[in-house]
């Protein structure tokens, strides 16, 4: 990937749900896993070209020119049925930015904004545009007072996290399942590398939070709270950790089947991370 410029599902002007303070959010395509309970199934691939949703859009925003799927922004009324049609975990509705082009939309916003993230999809995928990015921030005297933040799966090896170390001020990671086995069933991938990476950013100073998926009868056993807190605590028993309830909109597969986890549920996990010494514990505000 060539580390000028990036392929971007879409731009959130402002959130206070990925990091600290006000932060704008950019959404980068592709990701390494292959997550079930995906909620944003069209980040997971590249656009492949194949032209397959071209016909099916019925407001004649896709075109099919040299062997390149063209989508007209101009037209496109965000109905999503290229989406829908995709069996490649993908989407045409993507922008390829450049530093610099970032870089200016950030300064759109600059008076409301306290940093930035980068999110997905999986935003390491495209890791030497976020070291470019981070540092063009960090030298920008107009800029520098924004954080740099992540949102990610934590499977980019230790080397990669070290690129960043210097220009990134912290990550959120997400620790889907403790269980190896399970994790490979929700993800494709084992955990492994996910819990060195927490390891590692925490003996950095670079972990703002860990973040668990409660999913009723996949990751809410009671032992993985058990082992989840255990882990935590032995690296640092500040470290926070941020629940959130799993819900099945937006799902696609066998997922959308699956039972949500109700408050009752969460706050009793919660409850016994706490009796193993975890007590940096934020709870969501929302259940759907």
């Amino acid at each position: 990937m060539n580390k000028s410029w990036a392929i971007v599902n879409k731009i959130l002007p402002f959130s206070c749900v990925d990091g600290p303070g006000n932060r704008l959010v950019i959404f980068l395509q592709g990701c390494n896993f292959r997550c079930l309970n995906c909620h944003n199934p069209y980040t997971i691939s590249l656009c492949k070209d194949c032209g397959d949703c071209v016909s099916t859009c019925p407001h004649q925003a896709l075109s099919f020119n040299n062997h390149r799927v063209i989508w007209q922004t101009s037209v496109c009324q965000q109905c999503d049925t290229c989406i829908n049609t995709c069996v490649h975990h993908s989407t045409p509705m993507t922008y390829k930015y450049s530093v610099e082009d970032i870089l200016k939309i950030i300064r759109k916003y600059l008076p409301f904004l306290n940093g930035i993230t980068l999110s997905g999809g999986e935003a390491t995928m495209q890791l030497p545009f976020i070291e470019k990015l981070f540092r063009a921030i960090k030298q920008a005297n107009d800029l520098n007072h924004l954080t740099c933040f992540i949102d990610s799966n934590g499977y980019l090896h230790q080397t990669g996290w070290q690129k960043l170390e210097n220009v990134m001020d912290g990550a959120m990671i997400d620790l889907k399942a403790w269980d190896n086995q399970i994790n490979k069933e929700l993800t494709g991938r084992d955990n492994l590398r996910v819990k060195k990476t927490i390891e590692y950013l925490a003996s950095i100073n670079k972990l703002y939070e860990v973040r668990f998926l409660l999913i009723p009868n996949h990751t809410d056993l009671q032992v993985n709270a058990k082992y989840i807190a255990c882990f935590l605590m032995k690296i640092d028993s500040n470290i926070k950790i941020r629940i959130n309830a799993f819900h099945n909109r937006g799902i696609r597969g066998i997922a959308q089947n699956w039972e949500p986890a109700t408050k009752q549920q969460v706050e009793q996990f919660a409850a016994q991370l706490r009796q193993y010494g975890l007590h940096n514990i934020v709870l969501p505000s929302l259940y759907l």
